[in-house]
């Protein structure tokens, strides 16, 4: 009997830790379900916030055209163009944006709160610095596209034709929110890279050897994000692939990938 209880014993302490944590389809849709609620929660209070400032937050987010207008030495600014309601529109979607600013902290957590149970005990260590970074990296990137991007097209924009500019209110703000959020989510590759990695599904030499083809692909995909010129398409995709170097130190130290010798 003894002899059975300690071997039950041994093959409990050599159990993969990731085995341990394996939970039924039921529990991780359970789980998934707690964290989307804590998620909209986050948000839905961070709305409420946001729609206090949302004239704050549309004042700020005109700056940018403003002076783009102002050193393109082009009359004209926003104005409601769309219907009666565009400016309840616009309010609404700056209230958005405040609120993915100030929840995106927890929104990070939730996601790597929900990833950790898969990861070894020493690497769960690591979801507070994840979540930490990811969320940096995200302002980063929103603050890339506002304060370098912006800056740099919207005067080059208004001056192709002789013509006084006069935009919508909701275009614009959907046209900014829509780059800054992207921008966000494109800094985010050298996390991408650090669950790749430990996915075992690539290593720094896959990196590597993929460089060139992930050049061009970064690229495309900043052609794609940018509007249509070549001096904001490198504005993106240069720091992209600064990001993409960080991800090869990354998947170097990580990556749980065995080749064979």
């Amino acid at each position: 009997m003894s002899a059975e209880l300690v071997t039950s014993d041994e093959e409990e302490e050599t159990l993969d830790e990731v085995d341990q944590f394996r939970m039924p389809l039921l529990e991780h849709l359970k789980e998934l379900r707690n964290r989307l609620l804590w998620t909209v929660g986050a948000m839905s209070i961070a709305f409420g916030i946001s729609l206090y400032f949302a004239t704050d937050i549309i004042d700020f987010l005109k700056i940018p055209i403003d002076r783009a207008l102002l050193d393109a030495g082009v009359d004209g600014g926003l104005a409601i163009v769309s219907g009666p309601f565009e400016g309840v529109y616009a309010w609404l979607r700056a209230a958005f944006l405040g609120s993915i600013v100030l929840s995106s902290p927890i929104i990070a957590w939730q996601v790597w709160g929900f990833v950790a149970p898969g990861l070894y005990k020493t690497e769960r260590r690591i979801v507070l610095p994840l979540t930490v970074s990811s969320t940096f990296l995200f302002g980063a990137g929103a603050a890339f596209a506002y304060y370098v991007i912006f800056p740099v097209a919207f005067p080059f924009f208004f001056t192709v034709i002789d013509a006084d500019v006069n935009l919508s209110v909701q275009g614009y703000l959907s046209a900014v929110v829509k780059m800054m959020l992207a921008f966000g989510v494109c800094f985010q590759l050298p996390v991408g890279s650090f669950f790749l990695a430990r996915m075992g599904l690539i290593d720094h030499k896959d990196m590597l050897s993929s460089f060139r083809y992930a050049v061009v692909g970064i690229f495309v995909i900043a052609a794609l994000i940018t509007p249509p010129d070549i001096l904001t398409q490198s504005l993106l995709a240069l720091p992209l692939v600064g990001l993409y170097g960080i991800g090869i130190v990354v998947a170097r130290v990580f990556s749980t990938k065995e080749r064979d010798l």
